[in-house]
């Protein structure tokens, strides 16, 4: 929905220009009086000017000022569809979204790959990790995780399992691991993709009540320059009866309306839909959806800003942020351990914790072990792995890293301990608003990978700049207060709210409203 859409698209242009022409109509130029007066002009000095051309008048002044005026009428239109078109080709663009994407289709063993908008309500389809769902519908068989980020802005991946309460999946949303058959529970049009395209497409033009006092004006002064204007027919006439002076070659009814069309507000009034639109669409682009021009006008007058954290003020994505060793385990042994075992985990946490290890200690990816098996991650057992020899006559390494009950399973399986020290550890690492995962090696556990959402960079400086304008920013999050009082100080926000439910947010807003603020709320996702 980001990507920007330029106004000199061929196709936005071909259609804008079709439109202006359709649109040259008493019934449509009715909402704009200005410009319906021009419209008006263009037709009489059109007839004119056809008069002259059958009576072999010569009409070349007549003809020039009709061109002008039938030009100021379609540009008005032309400004208007233009500004229309970019925000109907947002919605298309989502549209091709839609239609790009394939589904894999189920009937009984035999998989079918059609178009994502050929799916029906009751459709079987099967996705696996790295495909995006394409349609809407809820799990019947197996259990994965899947990344919705882009529709909850919960940074964490989710577990969606057939026969639970867990089943429902969103088209548009990825999978991130294992296989899941999911049965397509909406028909075309009823999607959350289609509800989008809804909801960009259904941003109304309405005028603002500035615009509507700007109409007023506009309208008022138009009326006053035609009363000026065609009574100088009159005023004309007495001077010539007055000083016997013949004065018809400057006050034929082409030169009236053309002073009258130079006098009248006609750029403000052609262009002023225009300019409305324009402003919605910049919004678009910037994926804020504007319902309408009221809305825009409205931000003027914010002066406080609520946020949610997730996906908001921190990218919305968990990465590895430090490694902590178990006691008489050297951190880069941890480290590369926490490498080794993320190497086959394809989640977006798996590949940040490679990154780091690689970022802090120079560690490569690629290690050359004999009989090397690798164990991808899955949602079933919340880990990933390796297993390996040193040398051919070596014992097997089982390396797995996961989350700390999946491990602590693990260690009792390989007949270990799982020390109380390293839960003191986990637990302290939730309670700070982070993920702990565990790295073990066989029966030992070698320490602890902590995943944080991560603040996005410049967003202080950002805040710094609507605080330069008047604008107070709060954070809210469903976070204990420790971390949200961390997150808050590093993005740089005037207050935070920590431990908030939805219910709490919406009496926050009621109560700076009340107290006479104009609020602004930014969520994440859509």
């Amino acid at each position: 929905m980001s990507r920007k859409i330029s106004i000199f698209d061929k196709k936005i242009i071909y259609k804008a220009s079709v439109d202006s022409v359709k649109r040259l109509t008493p019934g449509y130029l009715i909402n704009n009086f200005v410009m319906f007066i021009v419209y008006v002009g263009a037709i009489v000095t059109t007839v004119i000017t056809i008069y002259k051309i059958i009576k072999g008048i010569p009409f070349g002044f007549n003809f020039q000022i009709t061109l002008w005026l039938w030009f100021t009428v379609i540009f008005a239109n032309f400004a208007e569809a233009i500004a229309e078109g970019k925000g109907k080709a947002q919605a298309e663009s989502l549209r091709k979204t839609k239609r790009d994407t394939y589904a894999r289709l189920l009937d009984g063993k035999k998989e079918t790959k059609i178009p994502a908008y050929e799916l029906k309500k009751g459709d079987i389809i099967v996705c696996e990790a790295g495909d995006l769902i394409p349609a809407d519908g809820e799990v019947i068989e197996g259990i994965a995780s899947v990344d919705e980020s882009a529709i909850t802005g919960e940074s964490a991946p989710v577990i969606r399992e057939g026969g639970s309460d867990r089943s429902g999946v969103t088209g548009g949303t990825k999978v991130l691991s294992d296989r899941i058959v999911i049965r397509v529970t909406v028909n075309q049009g009823e999607s959350f993709i289609d509800k989008l395209i809804n909801l960009v497409e259904g941003a109304k033009r309405k005028k603002t009540p500035n615009e509507i006092a700007l109409a007023i004006l506009l309208i008022s002064m138009t009326l006053i320059f035609i009363l000026a204007v065609f009574t100088l027919k009159g005023f004309i006439i007495y001077s010539e009866h007055e000083t016997g002076m013949l004065t018809h070659s400057v006050s034929t009814i082409t030169v009236l309306i053309a002073l009258l069309v130079c006098l009248i507000p006609t750029t403000i009034g052609g262009l002023l839909s225009a300019i409305g639109i324009s402003g919605m669409d910049r919004l678009i682009t910037k994926n804020v959806i504007a319902m309408s021009g009221k809305a825009v006008e409205a931000c003027g007058d914010v002066d406080i800003l609520l946020l949610d954290k997730t996906g908001t003020i921190t990218f919305g994505n968990r990465m590895a942020s430090e490694f902590i060793p178990a006691e008489g385990v050297e951190l880069r042994k941890l480290a590369q351990a926490a490498q080794l075992a993320s190497m086959s985990d394809t989640t977006p946490e798996g590949r940040s914790i490679v990154v780091l290890a690689k970022n802090q200690f120079g560690l490569r990816e690629i290690q050359h072990y004999p009989k090397i098996t690798f164990i991808p991650f899955s949602a079933q057992t919340r880990m990933s792995g390796v297993d390996f020899r040193v040398f051919e006559t070596s014992p097997v390494n089982k390396i797995r890293k996961g989350a700390t009950g999946a491990i602590e399973q693990f260690i009792k399986e390989e007949n270990g301990i799982f020390p109380q020290s390293m839960k003191d550890i986990t637990d302290k690492v939730s309670k700070e608003g982070a993920t702990p995962l565990v790295v073990a090696d066989s029966q030992r556990v070698l320490g602890v990978i902590v995943l944080k959402d991560v603040v996005k960079q410049g967003i202080k400086e950002k805040f710094a700049e609507l605080r330069r304008m008047g604008i107070r920013t709060v954070m809210i999050t469903g976070d204990n207060p420790l971390t949200a009082a961390a997150i808050a100080a590093e993005a740089g926000v005037d207050d935070f709210i920590a431990e908030a439910k939805p219910e709490q947010k919406l009496s926050r807003i009621n109560m700076e409203q009340e107290n006479g603020h104009m609020v602004a709320m930014i969520g994440d996702g859509i």
